[in-house]
Protein backbone atom coordinates (compact mmCIF):
# COMPACT_ATOMS: atom_id res chain seq x y z
CA UNK A 1 0.00 0.00 0.00
CA UNK A 2 3.20 2.41 0.54
CA UNK A 3 4.53 2.19 -2.59
CA UNK A 4 1.64 2.80 -4.46
CA UNK A 5 0.70 5.95 -2.43
CA UNK A 6 4.49 6.57 -2.87
CA UNK A 7 3.99 5.76 -6.64
CA UNK A 8 0.97 8.31 -6.86
CA UNK A 9 2.58 10.71 -5.69
CA UNK A 10 5.45 10.90 -7.62
CA UNK A 11 2.40 10.47 -10.52
CA UNK A 12 0.90 13.76 -9.04
CA UNK A 13 4.54 15.90 -9.02
CA UNK A 14 6.00 14.43 -12.20
CA UNK A 15 2.78 14.90 -13.99
CA UNK A 16 2.66 18.58 -12.97
CA UNK A 17 5.84 18.81 -14.18
CA UNK A 18 4.95 17.40 -18.07
CA UNK A 19 1.99 19.02 -18.62
CA UNK A 20 3.21 22.26 -17.78
CA UNK A 21 3.52 22.27 -21.63
CA UNK A 22 1.38 20.38 -24.25
CA UNK A 23 4.28 19.56 -26.28
CA UNK A 24 6.72 17.13 -26.09
CA UNK A 25 10.30 18.48 -24.40
CA UNK A 26 13.59 17.24 -26.16
CA UNK A 27 13.89 15.77 -29.66
CA UNK A 28 14.60 12.26 -29.04
CA UNK A 29 10.81 10.92 -28.04
CA UNK A 30 9.90 12.00 -31.51
CA UNK A 31 11.76 9.15 -32.21
CA UNK A 32 11.24 6.67 -29.60
CA UNK A 33 7.57 7.43 -29.58
CA UNK A 34 7.16 6.42 -33.31
CA UNK A 35 9.37 3.53 -33.54
CA UNK A 36 6.81 2.45 -30.98
CA UNK A 37 4.23 2.92 -33.33
CA UNK A 38 6.46 0.95 -35.99
CA UNK A 39 6.90 -2.05 -33.85
CA UNK A 40 3.03 -2.56 -32.87
CA UNK A 41 1.89 -1.69 -36.33
CA UNK A 42 5.39 -3.42 -38.49
CA UNK A 43 6.13 -6.08 -35.57
CA UNK A 44 8.84 -5.93 -32.80
CA UNK A 45 11.94 -5.92 -36.04
CA UNK A 46 10.76 -3.50 -38.36
CA UNK A 47 13.00 -2.59 -41.46
CA UNK A 48 14.90 0.48 -40.68
CA UNK A 49 15.39 2.30 -44.41
CA UNK A 50 16.10 5.91 -42.47
CA UNK A 51 19.64 6.22 -42.18
CA UNK A 52 21.30 4.75 -45.04
CA UNK A 53 24.33 6.69 -44.41
CA UNK A 54 25.07 6.08 -40.82
CA UNK A 55 25.95 2.64 -39.15
CA UNK A 56 21.90 2.68 -38.55
CA UNK A 57 22.01 1.75 -42.23
CA UNK A 58 19.40 -1.05 -43.46
CA UNK A 59 22.04 -3.93 -43.25
CA UNK A 60 23.53 -2.89 -39.91
CA UNK A 61 20.51 -0.88 -38.06
CA UNK A 62 20.54 -2.03 -34.18
CA UNK A 63 17.71 -0.85 -31.80
CA UNK A 64 19.83 -0.35 -28.69
CA UNK A 65 16.49 0.38 -27.19
CA UNK A 66 14.82 -2.65 -28.11
CA UNK A 67 12.97 -2.94 -24.67
CA UNK A 68 12.30 0.52 -23.96
CA UNK A 69 10.41 0.79 -27.12
CA UNK A 70 8.13 -2.61 -25.99
CA UNK A 71 7.22 -0.18 -22.87
CA UNK A 72 6.40 2.56 -24.82
CA UNK A 73 3.95 0.16 -27.35
CA UNK A 74 0.97 0.76 -24.96
CA UNK A 75 0.90 4.02 -25.24
CA UNK A 76 0.88 4.22 -29.06
CA UNK A 77 -2.75 3.73 -29.12
CA UNK A 78 -4.13 7.08 -29.22
CA UNK A 79 -2.40 10.56 -29.94
CA UNK A 80 1.55 9.46 -30.05
CA UNK A 81 2.72 12.80 -28.63
CA UNK A 82 0.49 12.82 -25.73
CA UNK A 83 1.03 9.05 -25.24
CA UNK A 84 4.80 9.78 -25.40
CA UNK A 85 4.26 12.31 -22.63
CA UNK A 86 2.31 10.04 -19.86
CA UNK A 87 4.66 7.09 -20.48
CA UNK A 88 7.85 9.40 -19.58
CA UNK A 89 5.50 9.97 -16.21
CA UNK A 90 4.79 6.57 -15.75
CA UNK A 91 8.50 5.18 -16.33
CA UNK A 92 9.91 7.42 -14.08
CA UNK A 93 7.57 7.50 -11.24
CA UNK A 94 7.96 3.65 -11.61
CA UNK A 95 12.22 4.53 -11.56
CA UNK A 96 11.87 6.89 -7.98
CA UNK A 97 9.95 4.03 -6.47
CA UNK A 98 12.53 1.70 -7.06
CA UNK A 99 14.65 3.88 -4.92
CA UNK A 100 12.16 4.28 -2.05
CA UNK A 101 11.81 0.33 -2.44
CA UNK A 102 15.96 0.53 -2.02
CA UNK A 103 15.52 2.59 1.07
CA UNK A 104 12.52 1.16 2.38
CA UNK A 105 14.02 -2.27 2.43
CA UNK A 106 17.04 -1.17 4.15
CA UNK A 107 15.05 0.20 7.29
CA UNK A 108 16.52 3.64 6.84
CA UNK A 109 13.86 6.21 8.30
CA UNK A 110 11.52 8.32 6.81
CA UNK A 111 12.22 6.41 3.62
CA UNK A 112 8.73 8.24 2.00
CA UNK A 113 10.62 11.38 2.65
CA UNK A 114 13.74 10.69 1.38
CA UNK A 115 12.25 8.86 -1.78
CA UNK A 116 10.30 12.28 -2.57
CA UNK A 117 13.28 14.04 -2.01
CA UNK A 118 14.23 13.14 -5.59
CA UNK A 119 11.88 15.85 -6.48
CA UNK A 120 14.03 18.47 -4.72
CA UNK A 121 17.67 17.58 -5.54
CA UNK A 122 17.84 19.35 -9.26
CA UNK A 123 16.02 20.97 -11.61
CA UNK A 124 17.99 19.54 -14.14
CA UNK A 125 17.47 16.20 -13.10
CA UNK A 126 13.59 16.57 -13.15
CA UNK A 127 13.78 18.00 -16.29
CA UNK A 128 16.12 14.64 -17.65
CA UNK A 129 13.49 12.91 -15.84
CA UNK A 130 10.66 14.52 -17.93
CA UNK A 131 12.28 13.54 -21.57
CA UNK A 132 10.44 10.22 -23.26
CA UNK A 133 13.95 8.69 -23.38
CA UNK A 134 15.10 5.88 -21.49
CA UNK A 135 17.01 7.47 -18.91
CA UNK A 136 14.43 6.71 -16.34
CA UNK A 137 14.00 2.88 -16.93
CA UNK A 138 18.50 3.13 -16.21
CA UNK A 139 17.90 4.63 -13.25
CA UNK A 140 15.45 2.36 -12.16
CA UNK A 141 17.18 -1.01 -12.85
CA UNK A 142 20.50 0.45 -11.49
CA UNK A 143 18.14 1.13 -8.15
CA UNK A 144 16.86 -2.21 -8.33
CA UNK A 145 20.56 -4.33 -9.16
CA UNK A 146 21.55 -2.06 -6.06
CA UNK A 147 19.09 -3.22 -3.55
CA UNK A 148 19.48 -7.11 -4.83
CA UNK A 149 22.90 -6.56 -4.06
CA UNK A 150 22.15 -5.37 -0.53
CA UNK A 151 19.64 -7.71 0.60
CA UNK A 152 22.21 -10.81 -1.00
CA UNK A 153 20.42 -11.66 -3.93
CA UNK A 154 23.27 -11.99 -6.29
CA UNK A 155 22.11 -13.97 -8.71
CA UNK A 156 19.35 -12.04 -10.09
CA UNK A 157 21.62 -9.55 -11.29
CA UNK A 158 22.48 -12.30 -14.14
CA UNK A 159 18.90 -11.18 -15.37
CA UNK A 160 19.58 -7.57 -15.08
CA UNK A 161 22.33 -7.71 -16.91
CA UNK A 162 20.64 -9.35 -19.75
CA UNK A 163 17.65 -6.86 -19.52
CA UNK A 164 19.68 -3.52 -19.35
CA UNK A 165 21.22 -5.10 -22.24
CA UNK A 166 18.15 -5.04 -24.53
CA UNK A 167 16.86 -2.26 -23.11
CA UNK A 168 19.60 1.38 -23.46
CA UNK A 169 23.02 1.14 -24.12
CA UNK A 170 24.23 2.30 -20.70
CA UNK A 171 24.04 -1.26 -19.61
CA UNK A 172 27.82 -0.42 -18.43
CA UNK A 173 26.67 0.94 -15.62
CA UNK A 174 25.45 -2.40 -14.05
CA UNK A 175 29.16 -3.74 -13.68
CA UNK A 176 29.62 0.05 -11.96
CA UNK A 177 27.35 -0.94 -9.63
CA UNK A 178 28.33 -4.33 -9.13
CA UNK A 179 31.92 -3.39 -8.67
CA UNK A 180 31.51 -0.42 -6.15
CA UNK A 181 30.01 -3.38 -4.36
CA UNK A 182 33.16 -5.27 -4.36
CA UNK A 183 34.96 -2.77 -3.66
CA UNK A 184 33.21 -1.85 -0.41
CA UNK A 185 32.77 -5.16 0.57
CA UNK A 186 37.09 -5.46 0.47
CA UNK A 187 37.56 -1.63 1.61
CA UNK A 188 34.85 -2.47 4.87
CA UNK A 189 35.19 -6.22 5.39
CA UNK A 190 38.40 -7.14 3.90
CA UNK A 191 35.95 -9.95 1.56
CA UNK A 192 36.84 -10.37 -1.89
CA UNK A 193 33.35 -11.39 -3.39
CA UNK A 194 33.88 -11.37 -7.06
CA UNK A 195 30.03 -12.61 -7.70
CA UNK A 196 28.32 -9.43 -8.52
CA UNK A 197 30.41 -8.34 -11.23
CA UNK A 198 30.38 -12.17 -12.52
CA UNK A 199 26.69 -12.43 -12.49
CA UNK A 200 26.05 -9.31 -13.88
CA UNK A 201 29.01 -9.67 -16.20
CA UNK A 202 27.54 -12.20 -17.57
CA UNK A 203 24.06 -11.66 -18.13
CA UNK A 204 25.24 -8.76 -20.10
CA UNK A 205 27.67 -11.18 -22.11
CA UNK A 206 24.28 -13.45 -22.97
CA UNK A 207 22.29 -10.13 -23.27
CA UNK A 208 24.76 -9.45 -26.20
CA UNK A 209 24.90 -12.58 -27.92
CA UNK A 210 21.33 -13.85 -27.44
CA UNK A 211 20.48 -10.90 -29.42
CA UNK A 212 18.41 -9.80 -31.81
CA UNK A 213 20.22 -7.47 -33.32
CA UNK A 214 23.59 -9.34 -33.18
CA UNK A 215 27.11 -9.44 -34.26
CA UNK A 216 25.80 -5.11 -35.33
CA UNK A 217 24.51 -4.49 -31.56
CA UNK A 218 28.75 -5.42 -30.93
CA UNK A 219 29.75 -3.00 -33.57
CA UNK A 220 27.29 0.01 -32.61
CA UNK A 221 28.28 -0.63 -29.22
CA UNK A 222 32.05 0.16 -30.06
CA UNK A 223 31.77 2.94 -32.76
CA UNK A 224 29.37 4.63 -30.14
CA UNK A 225 30.82 4.48 -26.59
CA UNK A 226 34.63 4.91 -27.76
CA UNK A 227 33.91 8.65 -29.63
CA UNK A 228 32.47 9.81 -26.71
CA UNK A 229 34.93 8.95 -24.14
CA UNK A 230 38.29 9.73 -26.00
CA UNK A 231 37.52 12.12 -28.48
CA UNK A 232 34.18 14.25 -27.97
CA UNK A 233 34.58 17.33 -29.01
CA UNK A 234 35.38 16.89 -32.25
CA UNK A 235 32.33 16.24 -33.69
CA UNK A 236 29.86 18.82 -32.80
CA UNK A 237 27.33 16.11 -31.47
CA UNK A 238 24.56 17.38 -28.76
CA UNK A 239 25.06 19.63 -25.76
CA UNK A 240 24.08 16.82 -23.24
CA UNK A 241 27.56 15.10 -23.84
CA UNK A 242 29.54 18.36 -23.07
CA UNK A 243 30.36 19.35 -19.25
CA UNK A 244 28.51 21.99 -17.07
CA UNK A 245 30.44 25.55 -16.34
CA UNK A 246 30.75 25.34 -12.34
CA UNK A 247 27.97 28.36 -12.15
CA UNK A 248 25.75 25.97 -14.25
CA UNK A 249 26.06 22.97 -12.20
CA UNK A 250 25.85 25.31 -8.90
CA UNK A 251 22.82 26.43 -10.61
CA UNK A 252 21.12 23.34 -11.43
CA UNK A 253 21.62 20.78 -8.78
CA UNK A 254 22.93 22.64 -5.89
CA UNK A 255 20.76 20.81 -3.27
CA UNK A 256 22.10 16.93 -4.59
CA UNK A 257 25.93 18.64 -4.19
CA UNK A 258 24.49 19.93 -0.34
CA UNK A 259 23.71 16.65 0.33
CA UNK A 260 26.32 14.89 -0.97
CA UNK A 261 28.36 17.03 0.95
CA UNK A 262 26.51 17.02 4.22
CA UNK A 263 26.70 13.04 4.81
CA UNK A 264 30.57 13.75 5.63
CA UNK A 265 29.21 15.05 8.78
CA UNK A 266 27.29 12.11 10.21
CA UNK A 267 30.13 9.77 8.99
CA UNK A 268 32.10 11.71 11.15
CA UNK A 269 30.46 12.02 14.60
CA UNK A 270 29.73 8.37 13.93
CA UNK A 271 31.52 5.54 16.55
CA UNK A 272 30.75 3.13 13.81
CA UNK A 273 32.95 2.40 11.15
CA UNK A 274 30.97 2.86 7.70
CA UNK A 275 29.16 -0.17 6.38
CA UNK A 276 29.23 -1.72 3.19
CA UNK A 277 26.20 0.32 2.12
CA UNK A 278 26.76 3.46 3.00
CA UNK A 279 30.80 3.07 1.46
CA UNK A 280 28.40 1.45 -1.77
CA UNK A 281 27.09 4.27 -2.60
CA UNK A 282 29.87 6.71 -1.54
CA UNK A 283 31.73 4.97 -4.25
CA UNK A 284 28.99 5.70 -6.88
CA UNK A 285 27.91 9.08 -6.05
CA UNK A 286 31.63 9.79 -6.40
CA UNK A 287 31.72 7.69 -9.74
CA UNK A 288 28.69 9.25 -11.20
CA UNK A 289 30.17 12.70 -9.42
CA UNK A 290 33.19 12.95 -12.13
CA UNK A 291 30.56 11.91 -15.09
CA UNK A 292 28.79 14.73 -14.25
CA UNK A 293 31.78 16.79 -14.35
CA UNK A 294 32.85 15.36 -17.40
CA UNK A 295 29.23 14.95 -19.30
CA UNK A 296 26.25 16.92 -18.07
CA UNK A 297 24.37 14.31 -19.30
CA UNK A 298 24.92 12.35 -16.08
CA UNK A 299 22.84 14.40 -14.24
CA UNK A 300 20.79 11.77 -14.83
CA UNK A 301 22.47 9.72 -11.84
CA UNK A 302 24.24 11.72 -9.70
CA UNK A 303 21.46 13.45 -7.83
CA UNK A 304 20.01 10.42 -7.31
CA UNK A 305 22.91 8.47 -5.97
CA UNK A 306 24.10 11.30 -4.06
CA UNK A 307 20.51 11.16 -2.38
CA UNK A 308 20.93 8.12 -1.62
CA UNK A 309 24.13 8.17 -0.17
CA UNK A 310 23.17 10.74 1.94
CA UNK A 311 20.08 8.59 3.24
CA UNK A 312 22.18 6.04 4.14
CA UNK A 313 25.12 8.33 5.98
CA UNK A 314 22.41 9.92 7.94
CA UNK A 315 20.55 6.74 9.10
CA UNK A 316 22.51 5.82 12.23
CA UNK A 317 22.00 9.66 13.34
CA UNK A 318 18.15 9.89 12.89
CA UNK A 319 17.99 6.06 14.34
CA UNK A 320 19.46 7.24 17.49
CA UNK A 321 17.32 10.32 17.53
CA UNK A 322 14.15 8.52 17.02
CA UNK A 323 15.35 5.93 20.19
CA UNK A 324 15.74 9.03 22.47
CA UNK A 325 12.45 10.46 20.99
CA UNK A 326 10.76 7.29 21.84
CA UNK A 327 12.02 7.19 25.50
CA UNK A 328 11.50 10.98 26.01
CA UNK A 329 7.91 10.74 25.18
CA UNK A 330 8.09 7.46 27.16
CA UNK A 331 7.20 10.34 30.39
CA UNK A 332 4.99 13.17 28.20
CA UNK A 333 1.47 13.75 29.37
CA UNK A 334 -1.22 13.93 28.34
CA UNK A 335 -1.18 11.21 25.20
CA UNK A 336 -2.51 13.25 22.65
CA UNK A 337 1.03 15.56 22.85
CA UNK A 338 2.14 12.11 23.00
CA UNK A 339 1.15 11.36 19.90
CA UNK A 340 2.45 15.00 18.35
CA UNK A 341 5.78 14.31 20.16
CA UNK A 342 6.09 11.27 18.07
CA UNK A 343 6.34 12.63 15.09
CA UNK A 344 8.05 15.66 15.39
CA UNK A 345 11.17 14.68 13.66
CA UNK A 346 9.11 13.61 10.32
CA UNK A 347 7.05 17.06 10.58
CA UNK A 348 10.32 19.33 10.94
CA UNK A 349 11.57 17.57 7.79
CA UNK A 350 7.95 17.27 5.70
CA UNK A 351 8.79 21.33 6.61
CA UNK A 352 12.17 21.60 4.95
CA UNK A 353 10.96 19.28 2.57
CA UNK A 354 7.80 20.42 1.01
CA UNK A 355 9.30 24.13 0.16
CA UNK A 356 12.37 22.29 -1.57
CA UNK A 357 10.01 20.17 -3.54
CA UNK A 358 7.74 23.24 -4.55
CA UNK A 359 10.47 25.49 -5.69
CA UNK A 360 12.58 23.10 -7.94
CA UNK A 361 9.16 21.45 -8.97
CA UNK A 362 8.46 25.13 -10.36
CA UNK A 363 11.56 25.90 -12.14
CA UNK A 364 11.28 22.58 -13.92
CA UNK A 365 7.81 23.73 -14.81
CA UNK A 366 9.45 26.80 -16.35
CA UNK A 367 11.49 24.63 -18.03
CA UNK A 368 9.24 22.28 -19.66
CA UNK A 369 7.37 25.35 -20.97
CA UNK A 370 10.33 26.19 -22.72
CA UNK A 371 9.96 23.18 -25.08
CA UNK A 372 9.50 24.02 -28.93
CA UNK A 373 6.11 23.44 -30.34
CA UNK A 374 5.56 19.76 -31.58
CA UNK A 375 4.54 20.59 -34.91
CA UNK A 376 7.83 22.04 -35.72
CA UNK A 377 8.96 21.01 -38.98
CA UNK A 378 5.56 18.84 -39.23
CA UNK A 379 4.56 21.41 -42.35
CA UNK A 380 7.98 20.70 -44.29
CA UNK A 381 7.57 17.50 -43.53
CA UNK A 382 3.91 17.01 -44.66
CA UNK A 383 4.72 18.64 -47.67
CA UNK A 384 7.63 15.93 -48.28
CA UNK A 385 5.55 13.62 -47.67
CA UNK A 386 2.81 14.58 -50.14
CA UNK A 387 5.08 15.78 -52.76
CA UNK A 388 7.73 12.98 -53.58
CA UNK A 389 8.13 9.18 -54.13
CA UNK A 390 8.18 6.81 -50.72
CA UNK A 391 12.07 5.81 -50.45
CA UNK A 392 13.13 9.91 -51.88
CA UNK A 393 16.24 10.60 -49.66
CA UNK A 394 15.97 14.28 -47.78
CA UNK A 395 19.41 16.41 -47.61
CA UNK A 396 19.01 18.10 -43.96
CA UNK A 397 20.99 20.65 -42.93
CA UNK A 398 21.03 19.80 -39.24
CA UNK A 399 21.69 16.19 -37.95
CA UNK A 400 19.17 17.09 -34.65
CA UNK A 401 16.11 17.70 -37.12
CA UNK A 402 15.80 13.70 -37.95
CA UNK A 403 13.71 12.63 -35.19
CA UNK A 404 10.79 15.33 -36.10
CA UNK A 405 11.10 14.60 -39.97
CA UNK A 406 11.14 10.89 -39.13
CA UNK A 407 7.95 11.74 -36.52
CA UNK A 408 6.03 13.55 -39.12
CA UNK A 409 7.27 11.72 -42.56
CA UNK A 410 8.39 7.70 -42.85
CA UNK A 411 8.26 7.72 -46.62
CA UNK A 412 11.38 10.01 -47.09
CA UNK A 413 14.69 8.42 -46.00
CA UNK A 414 17.81 11.18 -44.60
CA UNK A 415 21.42 11.81 -44.42
CA UNK A 416 21.85 11.57 -40.44
CA UNK A 417 20.01 11.10 -37.22
CA UNK A 418 19.93 10.46 -33.42
CA UNK A 419 24.14 11.32 -33.51
CA UNK A 420 26.37 12.80 -36.03
CA UNK A 421 29.16 10.26 -34.84
CA UNK A 422 26.86 7.90 -36.85
CA UNK A 423 27.28 8.93 -40.19
CA UNK A 424 30.94 10.02 -39.06
CA UNK A 425 31.72 6.46 -38.25
CA UNK A 426 30.13 5.23 -41.35
CA UNK A 427 32.11 7.48 -43.63
CA UNK A 428 34.43 9.83 -42.07
CA UNK A 429 34.62 12.10 -45.77
CA UNK A 430 31.12 12.20 -46.40
CA UNK A 431 30.21 13.58 -43.25
CA UNK A 432 32.91 15.89 -43.12
CA UNK A 433 31.29 17.07 -47.00
CA UNK A 434 28.31 17.36 -45.53
CA UNK A 435 29.61 19.31 -42.76
CA UNK A 436 30.97 22.23 -45.79
CA UNK A 437 27.79 22.06 -47.55
CA UNK A 438 25.76 22.99 -44.57
CA UNK A 439 27.65 25.87 -43.39
CA UNK A 440 27.45 27.67 -46.62
CA UNK A 441 30.98 26.63 -48.01
CA UNK A 442 30.24 24.88 -51.22
CA UNK A 443 29.77 26.85 -54.00
CA UNK A 444 26.61 25.58 -56.09
CA UNK A 445 25.98 22.88 -53.71
CA UNK A 446 23.68 20.94 -56.06
CA UNK A 447 25.59 18.97 -58.04
CA UNK A 448 27.45 17.53 -54.50
CA UNK A 449 23.83 17.01 -53.07
CA UNK A 450 22.41 14.99 -55.99
CA UNK A 451 25.50 13.59 -56.53
CA UNK A 452 27.39 12.63 -53.29
CA UNK A 453 24.31 12.03 -51.15
CA UNK A 454 22.15 10.75 -53.88
CA UNK A 455 19.62 13.39 -52.52
CA UNK A 456 16.82 14.93 -54.51
CA UNK A 457 15.34 17.16 -51.93
CA UNK A 458 17.11 19.77 -49.41
CA UNK A 459 15.06 20.38 -45.94
CA UNK A 460 16.53 23.25 -44.16
CA UNK A 461 15.33 25.41 -40.84
CA UNK A 462 15.99 29.05 -41.55
CA UNK A 463 18.83 29.58 -39.10
CA UNK A 464 21.40 28.36 -41.92
CA UNK A 465 21.62 31.56 -43.55
CA UNK A 466 24.77 30.77 -45.55
CA UNK A 467 23.55 27.33 -46.75
CA UNK A 468 20.42 29.38 -47.61
CA UNK A 469 22.23 31.98 -49.58
CA UNK A 470 24.49 29.48 -51.80
CA UNK A 471 20.93 27.78 -52.86
CA UNK A 472 19.75 30.63 -53.82
CA UNK A 473 22.38 31.11 -55.82
CA UNK A 474 22.37 27.72 -57.28
CA UNK A 475 20.40 27.39 -60.80
CA UNK A 476 19.26 23.77 -59.90
CA UNK A 477 17.96 24.25 -56.57
CA UNK A 478 14.36 25.35 -56.71
CA UNK A 479 12.49 26.54 -53.41
CA UNK A 480 9.34 24.38 -53.37
CA UNK A 481 7.97 25.19 -50.02
CA UNK A 482 8.79 27.57 -47.02
CA UNK A 483 6.77 28.68 -44.18
CA UNK A 484 8.03 30.18 -40.61
CA UNK A 485 10.51 27.48 -39.58
CA UNK A 486 11.81 25.71 -42.57
CA UNK A 487 12.19 25.57 -46.74
CA UNK A 488 12.23 22.72 -48.74
CA UNK A 489 14.50 22.70 -52.36
CA UNK A 490 13.87 20.50 -54.81
CA UNK A 491 17.54 19.36 -56.65
CA UNK A 492 16.20 20.10 -60.51
CA UNK A 493 18.21 18.31 -63.27
CA UNK A 494 21.17 20.48 -64.84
Amino acid sequence: MTGLLVFVLFMLALGLVQFATPHMPGNDGFYHIKMAYLMRTEGLKPAFPWLPLTILNPREFYNHHFLFHVFLIPFTLGDLVLGAKWATVVLASLAFVAVWRLLDAQRIPYPVLWALGLLAVSEAFIARMSIARAQSLSLGLLALGLHWLLTGRTKRLFVLGFVYVWSYNAFPLLLGVAGAYTAARWLVERRLDLRPLVYSGLGIVAGSILNPYFPYNLVFVYQHIVPKLFDATTVSVGSEWYPYTTAQLLNNAPLALVLFLSAVLPIGLSRRRMDVRTATTFLLATLFGWMLFRSRRFIEYFPAFALIFAAFAWAPVLSATQARARKARQAVQPPWWRAIWRHAVAVALVAVLLPCDWMTLQRSRATMQTAKPSELYAGAAGWLAANTDAGDRVFQTDWDDFTRLFFHNTPNTYLVGLDPTYMQSYDADLYALWVSVTRGEVEAPSQIIAGHFGARYVMSDLLHEAFMRQAERDPRMVEVYRDDDAVVYEVTEG
